[in-house]
Parts: structure tokens; sequence; C-alpha cells
């Protein structure tokens, strides 16, 4: 007994490490667990935490804040440096719309928050925790609890109302989402089941029959539209061409072009008739289109490529080959003069084997040396964070200085490296399941020590009458902003309904409801959707939290 009681009682770091690993293994088996077709995931650790610290379970004070706070800054650094390099990109395209509507729940949510505890008489530093249960956004909570720990407050019932409310935040989302499908979307304005091809990059062939285009290069037909493309491969009198910029279209050549899905119809217009055949499917074997041209996708792994622009290799007009696609943690993107290359790219190269194979040592594709992610750029950009997150704003009416802290330095940092750091050519790669595992192993960590701080209060607080309340200020907070955001969105603004459930899901930061919106919904708007808002709102969120306390409490 003696030796169990210094493993699982007993205060020491061994005690601490053994308490958290069991409570995490056992949270993330029982999140695999599926509840009417919904499954909580790692944020069942939460709860398990809540039921060891109900028993009694507890670690020391000092390794349970050391572990709480390592925990998030690594889930959202991590997070931000997965996010990073798409960001920017999406907030040129559809972003702005797509983030309007985030932000309009963002503020309805905390507006109809700040409403509930004055009517209810219920504490604003309970209510921070409720808003941030509801909204399912763990970073807010824990800048809600240093903000309250600055002023001298008592930050547990921030953490209970949290915990109450997290459960019915999850389930809220999905529950709107089930209602606007029944009551405001018609089954035609559902993406049809041929949308998973409809990506960031749509691939098509047009016949050249517009004699506005007869004899001119691509250099010149590219210069004289907006519209984005890449044309792939040219068809002329029966054989088939690697083209150059400099190669001029002549009347019956067939192109296949690589642009976006809304640019499709712009480029027929230009190029003269679409023609009929699906490029985008996963079945083509680019291999046996032509018995000339080969199609491979390359692996950029030289130091020296990350930051590069496209355009600056000149591999076209070197080597004869064509790039017309590059992937990016899992991203599409469109192989533009403009685009920035950075470690782990994967280019897809059309050329003859030879010139393919030059261009090969050239980019790298060595896959062992990127085995191993760059800890380095992970460390530093950790400290830079929490730098930033350590730098005090002052606003107006204000006595203390607002801070981003823990939540919102690191994420902002791993965004702006994920984003610029291969411009500056700073080797910022991890492979997508690198970072999955650093983000899954941080918030696995904090949640387990929220968890445990919590449960101490968790059921003496729900048995009471104000327990029934929160829970009921909670789901009402979830549900009804964003079941009216949705109708706006859907109605007002025609956004897709695929859209606006990514919307709605980033909005909350609810990675289970995108789970359900994955599975129900054809296409990939709703991740592309989630992708794009998730950052601005946990951003705001970890801001606007900060200022309702310092103002209201």
């Amino acid at each position: 007994m003696g030796f169990l009681e210094t493993l699982f009682v007993e205060h020491s770091s061994l005690q601490a490490l053994v308490v958290l690993s069991l409570i995490s293994a056992i949270g993330i088996m029982a999140g695999k667990i599926r509840f009417w077709g919904i499954s909580l995931g790692v944020t069942f650790v939460f709860f398990i935490g809540i039921v060891a610290g109900h028993f009694g379970l507890t670690i020391e004070s000092n390794m349970l804040y050391y572990a709480e706070s390592f925990g998030l800054v690594l889930f959202v650094y991590a997070l931000g440096l997965q996010v990073g390099p798409g960001f920017f990109s999406s907030m040129r395209s559809d972003g702005l719309r797509l983030i309007a509507p985030s932000v309009g729940l963002l503020l309805t949510g905390t507006a109809m928050a700040i409403a509930i505890a004055f009517i209810c008489n219920i504490g604003i530093e309970d209510m921070s925790g409720i808003l941030c249960g509801a909204t399912t956004n763990t970073p807010a909570l824990a800048a809600a609890q240093q903000t309250l720990k600055q002023m001298g407050i008592d930050a547990d019932g921030a953490a209970l109302g949290c915990a109450l409310a997290y459960p019915l935040g999850v389930v809220g989302v999905i529950a709107a989402i089930i209602l606007l499908r029944r009551c405001f979307v018609k089954a035609d304005d559902l993406p049809k089941p041929d949308s998973k091809h409809k990506k960031n990059v749509f691939i098509v062939s047009y016949k050249v029959t517009n004699p506005g285009i007869f004899g001119k290069t691509i250099e010149e037909i590219a210069h004289s539209t907006h519209n984005h493309f890449v044309i792939s491969r040219i068809w002329h009198e029966g054989h088939v061409i690697i083209p150059m910029s400099d190669r001029r279209l002549s009347q019956g050549d067939i192109l296949l072009v690589i642009t976006k899905p809304e640019e499709s119809e712009a480029l027929r217009l230009i190029f003269g008739e679409q023609e009929e055949k699906d490029w985008n499917s996963s079945e083509i074997d680019w291999n046996k289109i032509d018995s000339e041209l080969i199609s491979q996708r390359i692996l950029v792994t030289r130091p020296e490529i990350n930051g590069k622009k496209l355009s600056s290799l000149r591999l076209r007009n070197s080597y004869g080959i064509n790039i017309s696609r590059v992937y990016r943690s899992g991203v599409q993107l469109l192989a533009t003069p403009d685009l920035v290359l950075q470690l782990g790219d994967r280019l897809t190269v059309v050329g003859e084997a030879a010139d393919i194979k030059r261009v090969e040592s050239i980019l790298g594709n060595a896959v062992k040396s990127l085995n191993e992610p760059n800890l380095v750029s992970v460390f530093i950009g950790i400290v830079l964070g929490l730098i930033v997150g350590s730098i005090p704003f002052t606003f107006p009416g204000i006595s203390l200085p607002v801070k981003l802290g823990l939540a919102g330095g690191p994420i902002i940092v791993g965004i702006l490296i994920g984003t610029f750091g291969p411009r500056l050519h700073m080797v910022t790669y991890t492979t997508q399941s690198a970072n999955m595992m650093l983000r899954a192993l941080g918030l696995t960590l904090y949640l387990a020590c929220l968890g445990l701080d919590s449960g101490k209060m968790f059921f003496e607080t729900i048995m009471r009458p104000e327990g029934a309340l929160w829970l009921i200020a909670g789901f009402l907070i979830t549900f009804v902003p964003v079941v009216l955001v949705g109708i706006c969105a859907l109605k007002m603004m025609k956004l897709d309904f695929g859209s606006v459930t990514g919307i709605l899901c980033g909005s909350m930061a609810n990675p289970m409801a995108l789970n359900y919106a994955n599975e129900t919904i054809e296409g990939d708007n709703p991740a592309v959707a989630y992708a794009t808002v998730y950052p601005v709102c946990m951003f705001l969120r970890v801001i606007i939290i900060q200022l309702v306390i310092m103002f209201l409490v």
C-alpha cells in the first residue's frame, strides 16, 4: 500500500506525472465512445480530470500550474503554426465574407452572456467561465483565469462555470446545425456528391476557339486578365507539349488548365470551348494521358528553396517542365509564379523523365530529411509567443493593462511564423502528424490539469440551484446566437450551408461539431471555412474576455 500511496497520493514530480498520465489515458480511451453518433474526443480528458478531482486526487499546486500552462502554450502555438500558411491567403480571397458573420456571432454571444449575468444576478467572474464553456474555448478560459488572478479575484468560479457549460456547448452547436438544416435549407441547396472535387484547385480542359487569342502568347493572355490559371499541357496537332510563356496559341489547341472552381467559367470565355471530361477524379492516371510526358510529385526538402518564389527558380525555362499544383498541409494550391515555396511542399511536375530527374535534384525530394521536425523553431517560436503575450496593452477606462497571455501570444506568433517564416528562410516545417501530436499532447495536458483543479467543487456546484441556472445560461449562450447568425448567413448573405456550418463551428472553437458537419455534408467547405475563421475568433475571444472582466467586475 505504501508503494501505491507514493505513486498516487504523496505529492512529488513522479506522482504528478503518474496522475496526469493516467487521467489522460483514461480520458482519451473514453473519448472514443460515441453518444448518439457524437464523440467528445480528447475533451473527455477534462471530465475524467473532474471525476478524479472530485474523489480527492490532487497534485502539487506549482506542478499543476506548470503542466497546465505548458500544455496550453504547446497546443495554441502548434495550432497557429499549422493554420498559418493558409491563413492570410484565405483572408485575401473569401475570408472577409466568412469572418463577418463569425465576428457577429462572437459579439452576439458575449452581449447575451453579459445580459444574462445582470438579469439572473450571476457574477461576471462566474459568467466568464460559463461563456468560455458555452463556446468550448479553453484558451479564452485561460486568459480569463489569468486576468482574474491578476486582479486578486478567485478564479475557481470561472473554471467551474466552464466545466458545467462545456458539454452542452458541444451539443448545442450540433443541435443548431441540425435545426438550420431541417428548417432553413432546401435539399437542392445542399452540396452534391461530386462536390468533393470542387476544391481550391480545379482542373479543366478547353479547346481554343476564340479568334481573339489566336496567335497570342500565354504570357500576353495572362497579363490581359485578372483570372489565375496554369496551363499544364497543350495538345497541338496531335502532339503534347509543355507550354512555355512565349508559346503562341493556335485554333484547335487543347489546353489542360489548372485554376480555381469559380474562375473556370471566365476562362471559358477567354479560351473558347470547354470540354466535358472530368479531370478532377482521383482515379485518373496522369502518366497514361499521353506517352510523351509523365507527371510526378516532388517534395521540397532543400533548405535553400525555403522562402523562394516559384518564378525565381526558372524551372520551366531551364528544364522544360511545368509545375501545375502545390500540395501544402493537405491543401492544393495553384502554382502561380508569386507562390512562396516552403519545406514540405509537394509539387506536381509535368515533363519528360530526364528533365523531371534534374528538377528533383534541385528541389531535394529527400523524404528522410523531413522526418525529423525542426524543434529549434518550435522552441524559439514559443519564447517569442510568451514575450508577445506578456506585452501590456492599455485601453481608456481600464486601470489594468490587457495582455494576450499564454493563449493569445503563442497562437499569434505561430500564425506569423507559419506564414512569413519561410520568406525569412526560417525552417518552420513540421509534418502534419508531428503537428497533430504536439497539439494533442498540449491540449490533453491542459485539459487534465484543468479538470483536476475544477473537480473539487464540480458536483457540489451542479447540485445547487445556481448549478441548474448556469447550465441553462450556458446552453442559451451557445444555441441562440448560433441559430440567429446561421439564419442571417444563409438568407441575407447567401452563403452555402457547408460554409455556414464551418463558420459556426470555427467561431465556437468546436472541432467535435466540425467532425459532425464533415460526416453529414459533402465537400470541404466546412473545413475551409473553419480554418479561416478559427484563428481570428480565437484571438478576439482571448482579448474580449479580458476586456469584459476588467470593465464589469
